[in-house]
């Protein structure tokens, strides 16, 4: 018999929960918490993407809650896209980090310094993983 790996990728899924949310007007997503997940998303709420992160405990695990926008306005985020994917990952370093839309969107970046923005990125001159592009 065979064993089978399954391999997921947890900020892909964050990320497709959050366009499915936005997709059928919904306000707030929940989903399994992680670290770089619940970082990821803070990252998003400082820039003006998301309206909210909480993590909140359920009878066993820990549960991540993003408030997308408030139930009276549109979604702020046009698209959300993941760039470094588990099979092939994305880095670049501080002079290389890519602009999104003329800069009107970011590049969430996992560097040495932590889970971060690209401009912050760029200001502390530090590269990294390529995570996502948000605008």
């Amino acid at each position: 018999m065979k064993s089978v790996v399954i391999q997921t990728d947890p900020v892909a899924d964050m990320l497709s929960r959050i366009r499915n949310a936005m997709a059928v007007g919904k306000s707030e997503v929940e989903m399994p918490h992680s670290r770089l997940k619940e970082n990821v998303a803070k990252v998003l709420v400082k820039y003006g993407f998301l309206d909210d992160v909480k993590t909140d405990k359920d009878e066993k695990f820990k549960i991540l809650k993003i408030t997308i926008n408030s139930a009276d306005e549109s979604s702020k985020i046009t698209e959300i896209a993941r760039l470094s994917r588990p099979g092939r990952r994305v880095y670049a370093s501080a002079g290389k980090i890519p602009t999104v839309k003329h800069g009107r969107g970011i590049i969430v970046i996992s560097t040495s310094s932590g889970v971060m923005a690209s401009p912050d990125a760029k200001a502390k001159g530090v590269g990294g993983e390529l995570i996502c592009e948000v605008y």
